[in-house]
């Protein structure tokens, strides 16, 4: 069975891999002693300690195989090197909310990528996010349309970077 391609900026892989560093060296261990001096308390039957320790190894283990599937099916995009005609993966893209009722900030800055390391209070977004699907593979001075919960709202692209 073949996996779905995890899609990653050099940036993003390399956080998900400091990770993965982290969770197998520091963590798991860290959490290996709670456990040991959990067990040496006794009686495990009605030790919280234990099902604590428990419960945490079994979100750390799980995490370190959903950030080794990650890693194994990473796909770095990489286009930095030329110039920028349409939105693609891993652009930077100025765009204008046209709303007449939206006064602030309509000039908004995004950078597009996988929805792994989509994190739109850091100005990076998914491309399978409502915003992300709608510019991906548009023109500077294009407008689309984008629907979202309190209605359809529009924005021009204004420059990709």
């Amino acid at each position: 069975m073949t996996s779905k391609e995890t899609i990653l900026t050099a940036e993003g892989l390399a956080k998900l891999e400091a990770e993965l560093e982290e969770l197998r060296t520091v963590k798991r261990l860290e959490n290996e002693e709670r456990l040991h001096e959990a067990i040496a308390h006794g009686d495990l039957s009605e030790n919280s300690e234990y099902v604590s320790a428990k419960d945490e190894q079994a979100r750390i283990e799980g995490r370190i195989l959903e950030l080794e599937q990650m890693v194994n099916t990473a796909k770095v995009i990489d286009n930095t090197k030329k110039r920028k005609t349409k939105v693609e993966l891993g652009a930077t893209v100025d765009i204008e909310d046209l709303s007449p009722d939206f006064e602030e900030d309509r000039l908004q800055s995004y950078t597009v990528v996988g929805t792994t390391e989509a994190d739109p209070f850091a100005g990076k977004i998914s491309n399978e996010s409502p915003i992300g699907a709608a510019i991906m593979g548009k023109k500077v001075g294009t407008v689309v349309t984008v629907r979202t919960p309190v209605g359809d709202h529009q924005y021009k692209i204004i420059k990709i970077k």
